[in-house]
């Protein structure tokens, strides 16, 4: 086994891994940097770099690295994971991971009982908002021009007591590092600690898509990632399996995780079932000596060395 791995995990800018029982609170790297203590344990092979791209081979996959190098393998597994693309707002992206936010179930407990934002992207934000609610009380939905909340949409926010507030963002502000509050294009300002935002998923797909596979629109809206088998990760290239944020674009550490295990045990499946297929063929194929006795006797029949075997 071989694992080509950049080490530069979507979560590196988060300060702690939560929602992987026994996990919580571990910082990024150092899960990373247990799972390949991990691999070199098993006897894997660990190679440090990026995979560009890949090419079908009569023996399987070539996988070409970065630096030039190229890796062969019989099945292909593909974990690249995802890219959040965010609004071009100034100071949004410096404080993503740290006071800006995305998931309730990741960060929700870390920023409980404090004056949380909702930036809004798009259609999803709204969901955002009310999942976010239930963490504090002091809760406001920036819709940045891009939200148009239904008259159902309106009576929810209401209910919950969300404030919601008109007019594009123009800045993320931050004090020493820490999320002090948002600035509209109108110069209103608004005291805020905890900015939550729904990003667009863009899955990473350039290796997949060097053999053929190409992205689909997640039906969420939230954005775009390569179907795989939900069962296993097989993809519709044979050969080929995807696992994590790249084909599950909602999935997080954890789920991703169990993903892998998943597409683990399939690709053994498929190894097995092949490596059995020849075995069969070795048996009973052209030149084994299973199909050489059957071609003598159809031949030879009852003569030995030249002579006719009769039974008395």
């Amino acid at each position: 086994m071989v694992v080509i791995d950049s080490g530069a995990p979507r979560n590196a800018p988060a300060a702690g891994v939560h929602g992987f029982l026994s996990r919580d609170g571990m910082k990024p790297e150092e899960l990373l940097a247990a799972g390949r203590r991990e691999v070199l344990s098993y006897g894997g092979t660990l190679i440090d770099g990026e995979a560009v791209s890949a090419r079908r081979t009569p023996d399987g996959f070539d996988v070409m690295t970065d630096d030039g190098r190229r890796i062969s393998g019989r099945r292909l597994l593909v974990t690249t994971g995802l890219t959040d693309e965010l609004p071009p707002i100034e100071g949004l992206r410096d404080q993503w991971g740290k006071g800006v936010v995305h998931c309730p179930y990741c960060h929700g407990w870390e920023i409980r009982g404090r004056r949380i934002g909702v930036l809004g992207t798009g259609p999803l934000s709204i969901h955002q908002a009310l999942l976010f609610r239930q963490w504090s009380s002091e809760l406001t939905l920036f819709l940045n021009d891009t939200v148009e909340p239904t008259d159902e949409e309106w009576e929810k926010l209401a209910a919950r007591s969300i404030t919601v507030v008109d007019g594009p963002v123009a800045t993320v502000d931050a004090v020493d590092g820490l999320l002090r509050g948002i600035t509209l294009r109108s110069g209103r300002s608004f005291d805020v600690e905890a900015l939550a935002v729904a990003s667009r998923l863009e899955a990473r797909s350039h290796l997949l898509e060097s053999l053929g596979l190409a992205l689909q629109p997640h039906p969420s809206g939230a954005g775009r990632f390569v179907e795989a088998d939900p069962t296993g990760g097989a993809t519709a290239v044979h050969g080929v399996y995807a696992a994590g944020n790249v084909t599950n674009l909602m999935a997080q550490v954890v789920t991703a995780a169990a993903d892998g295990v998943m597409s683990g045990a399939r690709i053994n499946a498929d190894l097995i079932e092949e490596e059995t297929r020849w075995a069969v063929e070795g048996r009973f194929g052209l030149f084994s000596a299973a199909s050489e006795d059957t071609v003598f006797k159809a031949v030879v029949g009852q003569r030995r060395h030249g002579l006719e075997v009769r039974e008395l």
